[in-house]
């Protein structure tokens, strides 16, 4: 056969633009990207006696223990909302984040053996786990929404239309997971210790988020340095929306919005660069 007459379906090339996301090429391997999600769903709870009841027994205990200790003894304000949801609507949130952020932050290095063997598009992993982690949410979402109805019959919140504005939120923390997971996973092909580092950073930065308090119990520069936490305007707006409570206002969520695309920016940028050469290194 005459090379005028071979038709090539793949093209694997070295060279592409670093801003370049290449959605289209992860679009045609969208099979492989619900096999991570399957894979990483079942491999989850394989050989666990409970299973997919842990989504439920995470959140509760969780929030019995903010209760106790942060609601009881702490005293900590929950700007008039019921403490239980105020906790489970933080928690909600954070689990979905950190569990996001700590999986696509290690993508390079748990996956060497598989990237070493076989071409796709790399991206495909760290969006499957975004999208795996989406479904833990839905179900710690369906807990929050069952307590809320509670207190919703009760007259205890006074939810608002900001509660449309719900799927917006959950993109913006898969957008930010992403964008930083992608930088994380970049910088532990040459340094490990960045992964030790994340997870003690995680923990510290859940109490720079308003998770189990509210922006406005915060005072002068420390109100001044939550205002510019890209999670603040997410996490003030979803207890807002739902809860009816808080200091939420749209400067905050577009102050989030626009440090959330530019970390996500930076992560495309090192992930394309590093995702060449990083099996020399791994």
């Amino acid at each position: 056969m005459n090379n005028t007459e071979q038709q090539w379906t793949e093209t694997i090339e070295s060279k592409h633009s670093l801003f370049d996301l290449n959605l289209k090429e992860v679009w045609r391997y969208k099979d492989l990207v619900y096999m991570f999600v399957k894979r990483d769903f079942v491999s989850s709870f394989k050989q666990t006696i409970l299973g997919p009841i842990w989504f439920f027994i995470n959140p509760i205990f969780t929030t019995i223990v903010y209760l106790v200790i942060f609601g009881n003894i702490a005293k900590l304000s929950t700007d008039g909302a019921p403490k239980i949801l105020f906790y489970l609507a933080g928690i909600t949130l954070w689990n979905y984040f950190s569990s996001c952020l700590n999986a696509t932050s290690t993508v390079f290095t748990a996956n060497a053996g598989i990237f070493g063997k076989v071409y796709f598009p790399r991206l495909a992993m760290p969006i499957s786990i975004v999208l795996s982690n989406l479904m833990r949410f839905g179900v710690q979402m369906g807990l929050f929404l069952l307590i809320f109805l509670y207190y919703l019959v009760k007259g205890e919140v006074q939810p608002n239309w900001w509660i449309l504005a719900t799927p917006f939120l959950i993109l913006l923390m898969a957008m930010f997971a992403l964008g930083a997971g992608m930088i994380f996973s970049s910088l532990t092909t040459k340094y490990r210790d960045v992964q030790m580092l994340l997870s003690f950073g995680i923990t510290l930065y859940m109490y720079a988020t308003p998770v189990i308090y509210p922006i406005s119990s915060l005072r002068g520069i420390f109100k001044t340095l939550a205002f510019y936490n890209p999670l603040t305007g997410i996490f003030e707006c979803f207890k807002y929306a739902w809860l009816g409570v808080g200091d939420f206002n749209v400067k905050m969520l577009l102050i989030s919005s626009a440090i959330i695309i530019l970390i996500l920016a930076v992560g495309t940028i090192v992930f394309n660069k590093v995702e060449k050469s990083f099996m020399d290194t791994v």
